[in-house]
């Protein structure tokens, strides 16, 4: 029932205040220009969003969800996200400035005790392999590469928005299955809040998340594949979130190793997003994000099937999704640096 009553909150909150945020852009002078060749909209677009969906978030957590070690761990370090990003999107913020925030924001989950503290051995027997202090750096990278990678595809209409919100429910599934009540009210929570602004995101958009949202998502959804899914003692845990956060994980690795390849920063960008070969191959914006949609769903129900396999069947059908992941890619072009420049 909370997690009923946290994703209508949640949505309501969210859907009431983004009029509101987004009256408060324009006033501000708050504005996304297109300014480069990156960006598909065609005239300035309210930008922070993202306001919407934090308060949202905020105010269905503090009514819905316990508030423990964890939760203040949770809030405390989205409130950092949110704040970088805040910054990014008024006054600008470098890269390494960045993850100096989204360094500070893990190690508040670290505090709260969300961190990766374990991985099952995958090899007959299953035995757990503790971390110790070398899960702070491992939480710390897992957090900054699932909090960029929902930053990188926000850049249609309603796709990151979207995306988040059928990731959230299906690791909401897999939580509940392992009986992580607090991280399903959580997951419940943020898929509700990012329902209610994808009214208003959705294209053609009225308003954006901005950074400010977008790594809010990100973040968020980090903590909910730590704590829901890499802490449970199945030897595929770390599997099942790359899959289902499979958009945006393969998208960013995709990206870094073209790249990579073609000699460039890892961190610069390009025109080679998966949303970006869609546009190209001459679907509208709306059905490239409808494609990507139901890509995540695809994702989502197969980590919920491979989640109820015996361990070595499971490991077996990610391996085979993994490596079909990468064909596809590679026959789509994806690590082919042509016609991807700005």
């Amino acid at each position: 029932m909370l997690t009923i009553k946290g994703f209508f909150l949640a949505g309501l909150v969210s859907f009431i205040l983004t009029p509101f945020v987004r009256r408060l852009c324009l006033k501000m002078d708050w504005m996304d220009v297109p300014k480069d060749a990156r960006r598909v909209h065609k005239k300035p677009i309210p930008r922070i969003g993202g306001i919407a969906i934090y308060l949202a978030f905020l105010l269905a957590m503090l009514v819905y969800c316990p508030l423990n070690r964890e939760s203040i761990g949770l809030l405390v370090g989205a409130s950092v996200i949110v704040l970088s990003g805040f910054i990014d999107d008024t006054k600008g913020l470098t890269p390494r400035g960045k993850l100096i925030f989204q360094a500070l924001a893990a190690l508040c989950l670290v505090w709260g005790g969300s961190s990766i503290e374990f991985f099952t051995n995958p090899t007959p027997g299953h035995e757990l392999v503790y971390l110790g202090y070398l899960g702070i750096p491992l939480t710390i990278f897992w957090v900054a590469g699932i909090t960029n990678s929902i930053n990188l595809i926000d850049g249609l209409d309603g796709l990151a928005s979207g995306v988040t919100m059928i990731s959230a429910i299906s690791l909401l599934f897999i939580a509940q299955r392992y009986q992580q009540t607090q991280v399903v009210v959580v997951a419940a929570i943020l898929a509700g809040a990012c329902l209610g602004f994808l009214f208003f995101n959705f294209n053609p958009a009225s308003i954006f998340m901005g950074d400010t949202g977008a790594l809010l998502l990100g973040f968020v959804l980090s903590y909910i594949s730590i704590e829901g899914v890499m802490k449970s003692v199945a030897a595929i845990a770390i599997f099942l979130p790359v899959i289902i956060l499979g958009v945006p994980i393969f998208d960013t690795t995709f990206a870094m190793l073209r790249r990579a390849i073609s000699g460039r920063g890892i961190m610069s960008a390009d025109k080679g997003h998966l949303h970006h070969r869609l546009l190209n191959k001459g679907l509208s914006q709306r059905e490239t994000v409808a494609v990507l949609y139901l890509i995540s769903i695809l994702f989502g129900i197969l980590a919920n099937i491979v989640s109820r396999l015996p361990a070595k069947d499971a490991m077996t059908v990610c391996v085979i999704i993994i490596v079909l992941v990468f064909l596809l890619a590679s026959l789509f072009g994806m690590f082919s640096s042509k016609g991807t420049q700005e």
